[in-house]
């Protein structure tokens, strides 16, 4: 069995929530006018770290965005578009003016406030030999299922990452929330040992750590409750050593398998993060 890791450009983004005071329409978190806002797909979207404050409000839409909405899409003036911030925050508006150097949005209305979802899946992968894409990959769909942020694990058979890869991925992950409409921020971290990953374990309510022939992960699930975080490890090529998953498990992290098979880490991933969104989902709505 294998792990992966990751971490998003947006995750280094200023928090605005501490200068602007919006005024943000906000949407209960048992309600669902707020996820299907989160994907409505009506207009292009566009990623911005400020949104306009109300109604009326111009914000300065530039750079890669900018290219984007008006060589790519060839958009104009008075064209209907979203912005969003990475935060839950979202506001459609229209295009006021362009020049050499970007593209003025008008809101036309207040910016809405989605909250996230209830519980926090935190990757911790083994990622860092992959190649021939697979990273970016594995990236791309734990930003499109949903996870809270991708950790790369450092570990014997996984040493390092280069700099000008996690830019890369980092460019993967604002690509990928914006095609599949995700509000927040899949937040990629700096890479940590596996010994600094064993007190993140011991601090969690709900770990799992991929490894092959353990109990199935759905007859693990079957004895657990919801918590609003939980962590999801997954070991390199090659599969852990036996004393980093001996500290793993000791520190509480519970050995769930995955099938008969040997996995490729971004597999291993996909298929346990997909199969405990499922979970989190349907024990929410048992809950609601």
């Amino acid at each position: 069995m294998q792990a992966l890791g990751c971490t998003s450009r947006l995750s280094s983004l200023p928090n605005h929530r501490s200068t602007l005071r919006l005024n943000l329409r906000t949407f209960s978190s048992s309600s669902s006018s707020g996820y299907s806002n989160q994907s409505r797909g009506r207009l292009p979207r566009f990623f911005s770290e400020t949104l306009p404050s109300s109604k009326g409000g111009v914000v300065r839409v530039k750079g890669d965005e900018f290219w984007h909405m008006t060589k790519v899409l060839r958009l104009g003036i008075d064209d209907r578009v979203e912005l969003f911030n990475g935060k839950g925050g979202l506001v459609e508006g229209r295009i006021e003016k362009i020049d050499s150097a970007g593209a003025d949005f008008e809101a036309l209305e207040n910016p809405e406030l989605v909250p996230p979802q209830s519980t926090q899946w935190h990757i911790f992968a083994a990622f860092s030999t992959l190649k021939g894409g697979r990273a970016d990959w594995l990236v791309e769909k734990c930003t499109e299922l949903g996870a809270s942020s991708v950790t790369p694990l450092l570990t014997e058979r996984s040493r390092s990452i280069s700099e000008n890869r996690v830019d890369r991925l980092q460019r993967v992950i604002l690509a990928a929330a914006k095609q599949c409409q995700r509000l927040h921020e899949l937040m990629f971290k700096p890479s940590i040992q596996v010994n600094e990953l064993v007190p993140v374990v011991a601090q969690s309510r709900l770990s799992f750590v991929a490894v092959a022939e353990a109990t199935p992960v759905f007859n693990a699930l079957s004895s657990l409750k919801m918590e609003p975080t939980g962590i999801i490890i997954v070991g390199p090529e090659g599969d852990f050593t036996k004393k980093e998953l001996d500290s793993i498990m000791e520190a509480g992290a519970i050995a769930v398998g995955l099938g008969p098979h040997r996995l490729r880490v971004e597999t291993a991933t996909m298929a346990l993060l997909s199969t405990l969104m499922l979970w989190s989902d349907s024990q929410e709505t048992v809950i609601s």
